[in-house]
């Protein structure tokens, strides 16, 4: 492994290009969380990855020693072999063609806000899902493949691999191939068409009229036997050609019009259950494809703007992804591209959507099963982003090759929808209008390439993989979660982890240290959020004030944890959504006390690769701190007590503190000792109860309250909390009784 650090490659890419290599490593089907803040910057990782996707293609085709495929746009000979194997033939799963390794990758761009008026949004996913395919692959042989190959009945099941060395076996009737009855059914017709044209039945005349009137009849007999025999299969060939016809010109989208129109169908009948065999239908012909072709197809439909919709079209999309999109065998892979905060937030309103014990995160969590959440700009990152705007550049740097090997002299062809060409045309259009606030000079940077090696990658992921499954090398396992969709995650991540590693050219920490990261992410993302936070405020004070002690690199994380708990304890009630999808808290201690003791500066390494945090935790955790901070600075302003001096204060102390309190009558320090009311009584309890407690009047009250709880009553408490609930819906908010 390389030691240097790579800074001149643009963070978007370098995430960007190991995302797209966990993609073409994983088995479909997948759905991956790309979270980001910036739309631009979600557009821009989305046409890398499919760069990256293609070169990937190419290069297996390339290097790999299969059968060569055959070519995406077809020849002549092809589109008649393709259609003879689709009126004849079945194909036959085998081991060999199941594990082929050149693959094809159709991207689907689906943006959600085209179709937000429609009442159903996940249709309008499924009608472009169709049109997509049917320009890639042609009607003609899709409309073929849904009369002549297509049964609902046994494409139901699983596929079932056989042992034989034939992609192809022929349809048969009884014992004989369909294509043999045909044949002779043609030589037939054509053994008693041509002697029947050509000379026809002679009339014979007799002499007795009577017999010449009888042998007319036989032979009109005869006659119509002839046509009878010709015209069944005729009206076989034609009932055929119309039902082709149909599906050439109906499209399957207007079916899926009528469908919602039609009430019957979408209440009564059950949409979805036509939606989703017409779903299988696309997925069988798929299948048949990768035979014909010889390769694997993968269908990468990624779907933007989703978090733009309202709170229930967004649940309806979801479940479309988790119910058409997630068969065991099915080929596509779903990118999720949108804004994790505005989603979860339009997510949590959708109560009628939801059950009572669900909240958003666990919602989401049951769908996506690789969360990629694009980290913040470097500083680097930002000042070239920033250049390139003002110059009036594209922000989507366009030849950026992280692979020698993949680098073609023509670029490779990216599949675009109607919405992209659209975009593209209109960015020239604007680009052209264009005046730079400074003038150009001269072409934009280029980066150089890297090379990876591969082998070396594949060696570390399978190391890391085995500290989990292997009981003799590691402990991990006792700390991985039961649920399959976590398991599934830890393992895209690790993978994702490990090639951000790589291609950043960082020294890789030891497997086990990989993986150990990976799940405490995964199984304590929030408790993880706030240790993050708590850093990052601690290095931001240092610079601040130099006489600040922030954590050194050498300090354990948990350490870190354990001193800022309090806090996290005191705004518990504010995060207690976050802090609901932290596993087992005892474990997190054993977890990062005892067993993998991380450190402050292997934290900041990790930051680097950590793609699967949600980072609205860790900006809801900010919020929080720094509004509890200026309340800090109010209770300053009165002099009032911190929460870790009051927390450690016993009745004594309490009493030694009413006392310099020249307002406070001797009866209440009585009362303080005689309930045993010590530091924590005061932060934990019922303020009501308090009160009570202590009898005192509105003045002396308000007087107590500011100076050990520090709370400073709002001017409009009423339209504050009004606000509070807008702004934040779904989160538990603490009142000011309890605020410190």
């Amino acid at each position: 492994m390389a030691t240097e650090k790579v800074t001149d490659i643009p963070s978007d890419n370098v995430y960007a290009y190991a995302l797209s290599k966990t993609l073409t490593k994983v088995s479909s089907p997948v759905t991956v969380g790309l979270y980001s803040e910036c739309h631009n910057r979600i557009n821009t990782v989305l046409k890398n990855i499919e760069l990256h996707m293609d070169q990937e293609a190419k290069r297996r085709e390339k290097y790999t020693k299969e059968p060569k495929p055959r070519s995406i746009t077809p020849s002549v000979s092809d589109l008649l072999s393709l259609i003879l194997r689709l009126l004849f033939y079945r194909p036959v799963w085998t081991e060999q063609n199941q594990n082929m390794k050149n693959i094809r990758y159709l991207f689907v761009r689906f943006s959600a806000w085209h179709f937000a008026g429609s009442d159903l949004l996940w249709a309008g996913l499924v009608m472009q899902l169709c049109k997509a395919l049917q320009n890639s692959f042609g009607k003609l042989q899709l409309g073929l493949f849904r009369i002549a190959q297509h049964d609902n009945e046994k494409d139901a099941g699983k596929k079932k691999i056989e042992d034989i060395p034939k992609n192809w076996r022929s349809k048969k009737l009884g014992c004989i191939p369909i294509w043999a009855l045909i044949f002779m059914g043609f030589i037939g017709s054509l053994l008693i068409l041509v002697p029947l044209i050509i000379f026809g039945f002679s009339d014979l005349k007799d002499y007795k009229e009577g017999e010449k009137v009888e042998s007319t009849s036989g032979y009109g007999v005869l006659e119509g036997f002839a046509i009878a025999v010709l015209g069944v299969p005729a009206v076989g060939a034609l009932r055929f050609i119309l039902l082709l016809l149909k599906n050439l010109i109906v499209n399957q989208d207007l079916k899926i019009r009528q469908g919602l129109d039609n009430k019957k169908v979408s209440q009564q009948l059950g949409l979805m259950h036509e939606i989703r065999k017409e779903m299988r239908l696309l997925c069988c012909f798929i299948y048949f494809m990768e035979i014909f072709e010889r390769r694997r197809i993968r269908v990468v439909l990624e779907i933007t703007n989703l978090d733009r919709c309202t709170p229930k079209k967004i649940v309806g999309v979801l479940d479309a992804i988790n119910i058409l999109l997630s068969d065991e065998e099915s080929p596509f892979i779903s990118v999720l591209a949108v804004d994790p905060e505005v989603l979860v937030r339009q997510v949590q309103q959708a109560e009628s959507c939801l059950n009572k014990r669900d909240s958003a995160y666990d919602f989401l969590d049951r769908i996506i099963t690789l969360p990629f959440t694009v980290p913040p700009l470097s500083d680097a990152s930002k000042s070239s982003l920033f250049e390139n705007i003002v110059r009036g550049q594209s922000e989507i740097s366009e030849d950026i090759p992280l692979e020698g090997t993949a680098a073609s002299t023509s670029g490779p062809v990216t599949s675009f929808s109607v919405e992209d060409e659209y975009c593209v045309k209109y960015s020239e259009t604007e680009e052209e209008q264009v005046t730079p606030l400074i003038a150009n000079k001269g072409n934009s940077k280029t980066f150089a390439a890297t090379e990876l090696n591969l082998n070396e990658v594949d060696s570390l992921i399978e190391s890391a993989f085995s500290c989990i499954f292997s009981r003799h090398k590691s402990k991990l396992q006792s700390y991985m979660s039961g649920n399959t969709m976590s398991m599934r995650r830890v393992i895209n991540s690790i993978r994702v982890t490990i090639m951000i590693m790589e291609t950043q050219k960082l020294e890789p920490p030891p497997p086990e240290k990989i993986a150990a990261w990976v799940v405490l992410v995964d199984r304590w993302p929030c408790r993880l959020s706030w240790i993050i936070q708590c850093v990052e405020d601690d290095q931001q004070s240092n610079e601040i004030d130099g006489s600040f002690c922030a954590a050194d690199n050498t300090k354990t994380i948990w350490d870190v944890f354990n001193y800022n708990s309090l806090e996290l304890c005191i705004i518990g009630n504010e995060v207690e959504n976050f802090l609901e999808r932290d596993g087992d808290p005892e474990l997190f201690e054993v977890f990062l006390r005892k067993d993998f003791r991380f450190t402050v500066g292997e934290l900041e390494m990790f930051q680097l690769c950590t793609v699967n945090l949600n980072y609205s935790i860790k900006n809801e955790l900010a919020r929080v701190r720094g509004s509890r901070r200026l309340k800090i600075a109010g209770r300053n302003a009165f002099l009032s007590l911190s929460s870790q001096a009051v927390v450690n204060m016993k009745t004594d102390d309490i009493c030694q503190e009413l006392s310099k309190l020249l307002s406070f009558p001797e009866k209440y320090l009585e009362t303080v000792r005689k309930n045993f009311i010590d530091g924590r009584t005061i932060l934990f309890s019922d303020t009501k109860d308090l009160r009570q407690v202590l009898q005192m009047t509105l003045g002396e009250w308000t007087t107590f309250k500011i100076h050990f709880l520090g709370v400073i009553p709002p001017s409009r408490p009423a339209q504050a909390k009004t606000l509070r609930d807008a702004t934040n819906p779904g989160v538990v908010i603490c009142s000011s009784d309890h605020s410190c």
